[in-house]
């Protein structure tokens, strides 16, 4: 398996858990959030020490309240880049709708080019309103529990999306490139420049060593065109029978439009978050605070769409799941090494998982919490799986 590390880069808190306070209250400096960023670089400098295969970064702006501090992974990860030798960079996830194409494309194939070919492009349609809305001239925003009109609002993003991502293939790939849509047309029509009509682009810089696109898969329209487009799927906070449908239509569907009879893990991944203790009981309670404070954070944008409820269906938004039910759910694993290498291996044998990413730092740990945790995954549950 090739085993990645993801973190969000928030702020460390002492008063993480499922009470008070309620997460819009809390306000970190400018500081904390700094100090963040810097144990955020030194931990993926970790990962890279200890043999992970990729490192993956996040995007997320204006929160005040240090869940997620780092606005711009591909920017971070050139840093990274030059602090380590062999990890690979992604972001879970770049949000495509926060970003012009164009300028994504570049950073990307700087970065990538920079780091010897060790970038990946992650992308994502978004989470939070309060991000998009104020990085979006289009006015494109994302669906939450929270935003009454979050069905047209989703589909105008997976629009927008899917024509960005276009805009950004042909602009990484194609020499000369062009592109009309409903939301993009590009050259923008009748420039002249230097005598002439502009009727093509050129991106400067290019990538120039192969590169890999993931993106975050969690509902079936996503899993439809995640395989045509030929990006590589990622999976996360959703129930085992729910991963292994998708898991399954996407290689179906690769192959009818590539032609390719992928293996059972080619091209998708699994995230886990995993919490590593000596005993079953010592891990429930190390994991606990940062579990329910993720939950408190994230339940409202409807994160727990991917739990099943009892008639074997989605749950309805909102969910707040406890840490038992997340046990349940199999989205955390927790326990000794050898529960969780028991836990991993059930994953291989359902799945034939061959890309396992681990989120190591539940919200609020210190930062060396995060690189104890990679070091006993790597050093002491890997060697457990076959």
């Amino acid at each position: 398996m090739k085993i990645g590390a993801f973190l969000f880069g928030g702020v460390e808190m002492s008063d993480a858990g499922a009470g008070p306070p309620h997460p819009m209250t809390r306000r970190f400096d400018n500081q904390a959030c700094w100090d963040a960023t810097l144990q955020y670089i030194d931990t993926a400098v970790e990962a890279d020490r200890l043999g992970y295969d990729s490192f993956w970064t996040t995007e997320h702006h204006f929160q005040y309240e240090g869940y997620e501090v780092i606005p711009n992974g591909i920017l971070v990860s050139a840093w990274i880049a030059a602090r380590t030798q062999r990890v690979r960079l992604g972001a879970m996830f770049n949000v495509v709708t926060q970003w012009n194409p164009l300028r994504l494309a570049e950073d990307f194939a700087t970065m990538h080019n920079l780091s010897g070919g060790r970038g990946i492009l992650g992308v994502g349609r978004g989470t939070v309103p309060r991000e998009i809305l104020h990085l979006n001239a289009d006015n494109i925003s994302i669906g939450s529990t929270d935003n009454p009109d979050q069905v047209a609002d989703d589909l105008r993003n997976r629009e927008w999306f899917e024509e960005a991502m276009e805009v950004v293939r042909r602009s990484l790939t194609e020499e000369r490139f062009s592109f009309t849509g409903k939301y993009f047309q590009l050259p923008v029509a009748g420039i002249p420049d230097r005598g002439k009509t502009v009727t093509e682009l050129t991106l400067v810089p290019r990538p120039v060593y192969p590169f890999e696109i993931w993106q975050a898969v969690t509902s079936p329209p996503t899993v439809e065109y995640t395989p045509v487009v030929d990006h590589g799927a990622v999976f996360w906070n959703q129930h085992p029978t729910f991963i292994k449908r998708m898991w399954e239509r996407y290689g179906e569907l690769h192959e009818q439009h590539h032609g390719s009879n992928l293996s059972r893990g080619d091209k998708r991944m699994l995230v886990v978050t995993v919490r590593i203790e000596d005993t079953h009981e010592e891990a429930m309670r190390s994991a606990r605070n940062g579990h329910d404070e993720f939950w408190k954070f994230l339940g409202p944008y409807g994160w727990s769409r991917g739990y099943m409820g009892a008639d074997g269906k989605p749950v309805a938004p909102g969910l707040i799941p406890t840490l038992e039910q997340s046990i349940d759910q199999r989205t955390i694993l927790v326990g000794s090494p050898a529960e969780v290498a028991e836990q991993v291996q059930a994953f291989r044998d359902l799945l034939g998982v061959e890309y396992l990413t681990i989120y190591p730092h539940l919200v609020g740990d210190p930062y060396a919490k995060a690189a104890e945790q990679m070091d006993r995954f790597m050093n002491e549950v890997v060697p457990l799986v076959s």
